[in-house]
Parts: structure tokens; C-alpha cells; sequence
């Protein structure tokens, strides 16, 4: 499996090559992604503080994974993988939505990618790859969207746009009338 390409796509994710991954980002080329957003049983959302060395975004706070899928790999497949090699255990995920993406960054390179976005629930220990992540925790919705607002400095490009779009998944489907 060839970790250093993405798969190229059309903006329908119909895969059109690949390309090898620092080349896609210098050239601002569409990509296939995924990010896996977890909630513990208190329904709040697991957050990862992106290490300084990731080659964008670094020391930003965002989703608990998200990457690239190889070529010829599922990307739950890969989703499962990363939450792994990321932050240290499995879980089973959902596909929730998808989104397209254009962000660009002060060191000349730019995400496009086609975001397959899962999610899932999780309670147990958390071994993070201090490579990939620098520091966790887990905050509540209103805590979030508070934080976007006052500090949106502090959060990647992509999990602007998907939080609230997960945060409205999470609501309809955990949130009970009222009488």
C-alpha cells in the first residue's frame, strides 16, 4: 500500500489518477479524504491538537482524524486505520456526509479535497501517535461552536465547515423531543 499518493478525483469522487500527496497539495489538486469525528457517551466530541510537525496546520485543533486513503483501499477501510495509527484505538463509524473542500495556506500549499466525513462513538483509553497529534480532549457542542466563534484561529480550515453540519447529524439523531 502506497501511503505517499492520493487518489485524484472529479468533483463526483470518480477517481481520475493519482498523484504523489506534497505534489497534490503544492498544486492544489482534488483529492479523495476522510475525517472521523467520535463522541463519547456524554455526547461530547473528541477534539485532536494536529502536531507542529504535520506539514500544514500544525498545532491547530480539528476532528480526531483525518487523512488520505491509499490507492485501491476502502476508505472506511483507511478511516479505521488512521483512527488507529492516530489516536490509539478502533471504533465502529458511520458515513454521515460528504463535502468538497478548498483551503489554502500561508506556506504556499492548499487542501481540495473530496471529504467522505464518518462518525462514531467511543469511551475507552486514548494512546495518541505524539508524531501525528500533540494533545486531545473532549468538549460538548455549545463549548465548540462557542470557540469557533471567539477563537477561529485556532481550528483547521475543514473542521469549520463540517462541524456544523456534524453538529446538526448529532442533534437529529440523539436529541429526544420534547413532550
Amino acid at each position: 500500500m502506497d501511503l505517499t499518493k492520493v487518489i485524484l478525483v472529479d468533483e463526483q469522487d470518480n477517481p481520475v489518477g493519482s498523484c504523489e500527496k506534497l505534489a497534490a497539495h503544492k498544486e492544489g489538486l482534488l483529492h479523495r479524504a476522510f475525517s472521523v469525528f467520535i463522541f463519547n457517551s456524554k455526547g461530547e466530541m473528541l477534539l485532536q491538537q494536529r502536531a507542529m510537525g504535520k506539514y500544514h496546520s500544525g498545532g491547530l485543533w480539528t476532528n480526531a482524524c483525518c487523512s488520505h486513503p491509499a490507492e485501491g483501499e476502502d476508505v472506511k477501510h483507511a478511516a479505521h486505520r488512521r483512527l488507529k495509527e492516530e489516536m490509539g484505538f478502533d471504533t465502529a463509524v458511520e458515513k454521515v456526509f460528504d463535502f468538497v473542500y478548498k483551503a489554502s495556506f500561508d506556506n504556499g500549499l492548499t487542501e481540495y479535497e473530496f471529504d467522505h466525513v464518518f462518525a462514531g462513538r467511543y469511551d475507552g483509553a486514548i494512546h495518541y501517535n505524539r508524531e501525528e497529534v500533540m494533545d486531545y480532549c473532549y468538549k460538548g457542542l455549545d463549548e465548540i461552536r462557542v470557540s469557533l466563534s471567539t477563537h477561529p484561529h485556532r481550528y483547521t480550515a475543514w473542521f469549520h465547515l463540517a462541524f456544523p453540519k456534524i453538529e446538526q447529524w448529532w442533534l437529529y439523531r440523539h436529541v429526544q423531543p420534547v413532550e
